[in-house]
């Protein structure tokens, strides 16, 4: 084994379809009407998929709206 499997999962509410390819944009967030209530700034997944690549690799995700989220990636030993 050269590498190690990451995998992060929730239960939470899902990323809607047409919302994926656009959740690792600096800033981008899924439900803007949510933003004063959860905070955050939309830099997360940017920051994640940046570090990521950084390693020569890259992020996955699933998602099913209602059921939650799973992102994954491997990292070279």
């Amino acid at each position: 084994k050269n590498s190690a499997l990451i995998i992060v999962k929730d239960f939470g509410l899902g990323i809607p379809g047409k919302d994926i390819e656009r959740i690792f944009e600096r800033f981008y967030r899924v439900d803007k009407t949510r933003s004063k209530d959860i905070g955050g700034t939309g830099l997360g997944l940017a920051i994640v998929k940046h570090i990521v690549e950084a390693h020569q690799s890259r992020i996955e995700v699933k998602s099913i709206v209602g059921e939650g989220s799973e992102f994954s990636f491997r990292l070279k030993k």
